[in-house]
Formats: structure tokens, C-alpha cells, sequence
């Protein structure tokens, strides 16, 4: 049972917020984490795991249903390896609990665009993060450092993202802040060198935004002590990833994810592959080892730079990337695609594109989405097309979310 304050009523449904959790269900158990009721993070951590799980499925194969897309088998749910501090990147932000009152370092508070809530107790992170945040914390209350505050747009402080890599053990610290005054961050440096860690400290960092959006954006930065990236490995392969790099958040459910990629791959010898909206290149490398030749297609400059540079950490040379837009450079390759891959942003894969897809006619696409409601409204149009959903596979990446992967296996109909 809920109080809600409803915002929108329309004909067949109304929307709100939620201001109070009156009643949990039967069965609801303790969160872990201390914060729960507040941050707006973990929604379903009252929720046994287990039954989080069989609420992915169901949710899922009902938006199947509705869209009439049946006769495929259905796989079941992969869990993530971690219920726990499984994510890799964590983003804080500098602000207030309430107006006029002390700085705070943490997360959005529940419904809150303004409100910060402090957080020392974050549990879908290594602890470590803890242990940094609050010693950043204290160094800037120490300092005085002034928060920057979005009503008003003056201020310093903006955004603490830390970075992990769970095969290395390495950690990325970055501190954004405007550029609206300048400080020294030696001292803090010094500060977080001598912590007792169970990840090691390779890299802190320094970035100027002045942007007004209330997104970390990257407007030059100063590396103030080691490296400016961390290292993962994944399947065996080694992956750099820069402060800003674009990179699943659950490095061991990647791990799980990519396996089920290469799975419905099969047996590619001699194939053409096609990774469309391929980021930085994780499934690209991953698939190249069994195909003759792999070209990504991604739309954003960075993740493709960051691909070709881990590219030549791999040794890999049967892969090339193009950047720009996938409706518009399908057209531009040589070598058609005897598979195809599909990892889109949540919206999906837009129309133009998608047409150009069914247009090449392949036997096989796996499409991988985080979106499930987009993914079906694809499959619609490529069923009508003559394409028929043959396995569907979910990888749950981000527990005490109400978030999923799915893997679809698509096949041309004979």
C-alpha cells in the first residue's frame, strides 16, 4: 500500500509519485542497505532475490505475449554472479539535504531533483567506495569548498565517479567540478594513498563541466596522480576503460551476458558479422575469435576510439570500425553480413535502420536489449518481415533493479 500523489490522470490511466510506503507485502524482507527508503538506487531491495527474478521473467514474457511473439524457446533467467557490490562505476553528486543546509555527498534522494541524501553505507558497490566517499567528503567540508547549486548555477563541487575493475582490482577516482574557482587537490590525493583498500588506487583525476545539464560531462581534465583509465578483463580479453568510457556496470554479469552472445553465435568460420551500436567494442572482440571478419558500427566518436585502442591491446586485426549513424552507414560496407548483432540504446533500433537490417536478408541476428518494451515493438515489425524469434535468454545484470537484459535469437523463415 502506497500514498501517492497522482500528477497526470488520463482516460485509461493515471500517473504519480510515490510519497510513503504504507504496507510491504507478505513475504517482503529487511533491505540490507540503511539508505533504501530514501535513494532513489535500489527500488526492489525488500524483495527476495529469487522472487525479483521470477518478477523479470514474468514481466517480460507478458510484454511477449501482448505483442503476439510465441514459438520461440524460452531459456530462463541467468542471475547476476553478485547480488551484492556488483557494480563497477558509481556516480555521487555534491549538494544539500535541505535548502540552506550542510553539503552533502551521495545520491538523489527518492522523488528529489534537488535533494542529496549523504550515503556511507552504499551495498551494490564495493565497499571501498565507501571508504573514499567519505574521506572525500570530509576533505571538502574541511576545505569549505562550495557545492554547485542548480537553481542558481554558481558554486565549485559537482560530481564524485568512482571506477572499478574486478579482474585487476584496480580503482579510477574523478572529481568533477566547475570551473568557477581552482583548488589544490594534492593533499586529498595524499589522503586516499594511505587508505587501507582491497582494490588498489591507480588513478585520480580532475575534470572541469561547466555544462548546465546535471550530467557529468567532460570539458578537460588534469590527471593528478597515476593513470587516467583502469583495466578489465572479460572473457580474456583486456579492456581499457577511461573515465568516461561507456562500459557495462556489472563486469561479471558482462561476463555472463557475452556468453550467452556467443553461444547463439555458433559456429561462425568464415562469416561476415555485423555489430551494430557497438559502444566500445566489448561484443565486436568477443565474436571476432570465431568469425573470419567483424566490422562495429557505433555512433559516438569515444566509445569507438576506446574500441580500436583495445583492439590493439587484444592483438585482434580481423575487426574494423566505422563511426556514425547505423541507418547511414549500412550502406557504406563492401562485405555484406552473413550475421548480424543488435545491441541498441534503450529507444531501440529506429525505423530506418531497422528496415535496412530485414533488408539484408541474413539467416541469423542475436539482438541483445536493455529494454525489453523496445525490443518487443522491433520484433513485431521484423516478424511481419519474415523473421521468427527461436531462443530468448535473460541475464539479470542489475539486481534490486527492476531493470533486465534479454538475448533474443532470431532466425530468417525458411
Amino acid at each position: 500500500k502506497v500514498l501517492v500523489r497522482i500528477t497526470k490522470s488520463k482516460k485509461d490511466k493515471a500517473e504519480g509519485k510515490i510519497l510513503e510506503v504504507l504496507q510491504y507485502p507478505e513475504g517482503a524482507i529487511e533491505p540490507l542497505c540503511p539508505h533504501f527508503e530514501e535513494c532513489g538506487g535500489c527500488t526492489h531491495q525488500h524483495i527476495p532475490y529469487e522472487f525479483q527474478l521470477r518478477q523479470k521473467e514474468r514481466e517480460v514474457l507478458r510484454l511477449f505475449a501482448e505483442a503476439n511473439i510465441d514459438g520461440f524457446e524460452y531459456e530462463g533467467i541467468e542471475k547476476s554472479p553478485l547480488e551484492f557490490e556488483y557494480r563497477n562505476k558509481m556516480e555521487f553528486t555534491f549538494g544539500n539535504l535541505t535548502k540552506d543546509g550542510e553539503m552533502t555527498l551521495g545520491m538523489h534522494q527518492s522523488g528529489k531533483f534537488y535533494n542529496i541524501i549523504p550515503i556511507d553505507q552504499c551495498k551494490i558497490a564495493d565497499n571501498d567506495y565507501n571508504i573514499l566517499l567519505k574521506v572525500v567528503s570530509d576533505y571538502c567540508k574541511r576545505n569549505q569548498l562550495p557545492f554547485y547549486n542548480k537553481m542558481n548555477h554558481e558554486g565549485y563541487l559537482r560530481y564524485l565517479v568512482i571506477r572499478k575493475s574486478f579482474r585487476r582490482k584496480e580503482l579510477l577516482v574523478n572529481i568533477i567540478t566547475t570551473s568557477q574557482m581552482e583548488h589544490d587537490f594534492s593533499e586529498l590525493v595524499d589522503e586516499l594513498l594511505k587508505l587501507e583498500l582491497n582494490n588498489k588506487l591507480v588513478g585520480f583525476i580532475h575534470t572541469r563541466n561547466d555544462s548546465l545539464s546535471d550530467t557529468v560531462k567532460n570539458e578537460g581534465y588534469n590527471v593528478l596522480y597515476g593513470r587516467d583509465y583502469i583495466v578489465e578483463e572479460i572473457l580474456g580479453l583486456q579492456f581499457k576503460i577511461s573515465a568516461f568510457s561507456f562500459f557495462q556496470t556489472n563486469s561479471l554479469g558482462a561476463e555472463k551476458l557475452y556468453s550467452v552472445v556467443q553461444e547463439y553465435l555458433g559456429d561462425a568460420k568464415g562469416k561476415v558479422v555485423y555489430d551494430l551500436y557497438c559502444g566500445t567494442g566489448t561484443i565486436t572482440q568477443i565474436v571476432s575469435r570465431k568469425a573470419e571478419k567483424v566490422y562495429g558500427i557505433e555512433l559516438v566518436e569515444e566509445a569507438i576510439e576506446a574500441a580500436r585502442e583495445n583492439v590493439k591491446l587484444n592483438n585482434i586485426d580481423n575487426i574494423q570500425f566505422i563511426v556514425g549513424d547505423v541507418g547511414e552507414k549500412l550502406k557504406e560496407i563492401k562485405d555484406k553480413p552473413d550475421i548480424i548483432i543488435i545491441d541498441p540504446p534503450r529507444p531501440g533500433v529506429g525505423p530506418k535502420a531497422l528496415q535496412q537490417i530485414i533488408n539484408f536478408g541474413v539467416s541469423q541476428i542475436i539482438y541483445v536489449s536493455c529494454n525489453p518494451k523496445t525490443l518487443v515493438e522491433n520484433l513485431k515489425d521484423m516478424k511481419k518481415a519474415g523473421y521468427k524469434v527461436d531462443r530468448l535468454r535473460l541475464v539479470d545484470m542489475f539486481p534490486h533493479t527492476a531493470h533486465v537484459e534479454c538475448v533474443t535469437w532470431i532466425q530468417k523463415k525458411k
